[in-house]
């Protein structure tokens, strides 16, 4: 156990985190919660809360820093929890974040400064899962923006704190049914699902840090999993495009996933065309793939809530001399092994879809339709690079 354990929680489901945050408090003694409440930004500041299980702590305010909210946040953060294990005395720092904000870049900016995560809980409600990523509207019209500039919306900011982080601690919620917890499954079957519970009776006394471990009460699965470890760089890159560690085919209580994966490039044009049609066909799709007039980069597909985003990873590995590989990380060159061809090399769709009800065979004829035909292929590279450049505008090019 180091010496002051950080665990972070986040989730735009408030009431879900919350209970996950006093769970944590309860469960494991000498722990401490931090909050920046970004809600007063409009202000001019940041509120700082530090708290136990017994009240509130400590209070404070965090200038704006260029006119953000988080950016104040990362730069109050790391200073107030070396504070806290300067001062010995507590075990654990539990991180909630507030609604938007998400748990990766406070994960890395924690660890830069020499902090240890063990853990990193994104806080769901099974029942909100599917509102909450049909919900394309900007953070800014919710009041959930971090900054004046912050254009996220509600369903891609969720699938993100979602999918990032290793632990989901799944409120007991009565609206949830069969299907919202397999939706939940499906969007990110490799996590811990660790329900947050009722722990002990109201009463039961805490523990004592000096009782010997023997005596001591064990540790809740919450406590248990925020106490896990955490790899900061391992998390990284399960959520990169070139190497991203995606769900896996499923189909159950009215929720699938199609994993879609071929060898052939896009046609541009076709596949702009069909893009609002591809979209809306799931309410989460993901992954990466191949333009015919773009074949040397990478291209990052992410949609949530009806609206997508398409930009450009960098290049395929088989696009880079030899010589470059020594400067790709080991995760990358083993991802690009698992689908390497002897003629494409790594190049591919591979592109994941979760949804109730969703139309498995129409989504595939959809996707085909947009692939070159055998003669648009045979034409060879040359040619492929002369088609229109119908991503251009979205890439921002």
């Amino acid at each position: 156990m180091p010496e002051l354990s950080v665990v972070i929680v986040g989730g735009l489901h408030a009431d879900a985190r919350k209970a996950a945050v006093e769970r944590l408090l309860a469960d494991v003694p000498g722990s401490v919660v931090l909050h920046h409440d970004l809600a007063t930004a409009v202000a001019g500041t940041v509120v700082r809360t530090i708290r136990d299980v017994t009240g509130l702590l400590s209070a404070g305010e965090a200038p704006l820093v260029n006119d953000c909210a988080c950016c104040a946040l990362r730069e109050d953060l790391v200073p107030e929890l070396l504070r806290i294990r300067d001062a010995g005395g507590t075990r654990m720092a539990v991180v909630e974040l507030w609604d938007s904000v998400e748990p990766k870049a406070m994960a890395e900016v924690v660890t830069a400064g020499g902090l240890t995560v063990t853990g990193v809980i994104t806080a769901v409600d099974p029942a909100l899962v599917l509102p909450y990523l049909g919900n394309g509207d900007d953070l800014a019209e919710r009041g959930l923006a971090a900054a004046a500039t912050d254009q996220r919306t509600v369903a891609d900011t969720f699938a993100r704190q979602l999918e990032y982080a290793p632990v989901l601690a799944v409120a007991d919620s009565g609206e949830a049914d069969e299907e919202d917890r397999e939706l939940l499954a499906q969007l990110h079957p490799t996590a811990r699902r660790v329900p947050i519970g009722h722990g002990d009776p109201a009463g039961a006394p805490a523990d004592d840090l000096t009782v010997p471990a023997p005596r001591r009460r064990p540790l809740t699965p919450l406590a248990q999993a925020a106490l896990a470890g955490f790899d900061v760089e391992s998390a990284a890159a399960a959520q990169h495009p070139a190497c991203a560690l995606l769900p896996a085919e499923a189909d159950a209580h009215g929720v699938a996933t199609l994993v879609w994966h071929r060898r052939r490039p896009f046609h541009p044009e076709r596949l702009y065309e069909a893009l609002e049609d591809i979209t809306c066909a799931a309410a989460r799709s993901r992954g990466r793939f191949w333009l015919a007039d773009k074949p040397d980069v990478l291209l990052h597909w992410d949609a949530a809530g009806g609206a997508l985003c398409v930009e450009s990873a960098g290049p395929w590995l088989a696009s880079l001399p030899d010589a470059a590989w020594d400067m790709v990380p080991p995760v990358r060159r083993a991802a690009a092994a698992l689908d390497w061809h002897a003629e494409h090399g790594d190049c591919c769709q591979h592109l994941v879809f979760t949804s109730p009800g969703l139309d498995r065979d129409g989504l595939e004829r959809l996707l085909e339709s947009c692939l070159l035909t055998d003669a648009e292929y045979a034409a060879g590279r040359d040619a492929w690079k002369r088609l229109p450049p119908a991503f251009d505008t979205l890439l921002e090019v």
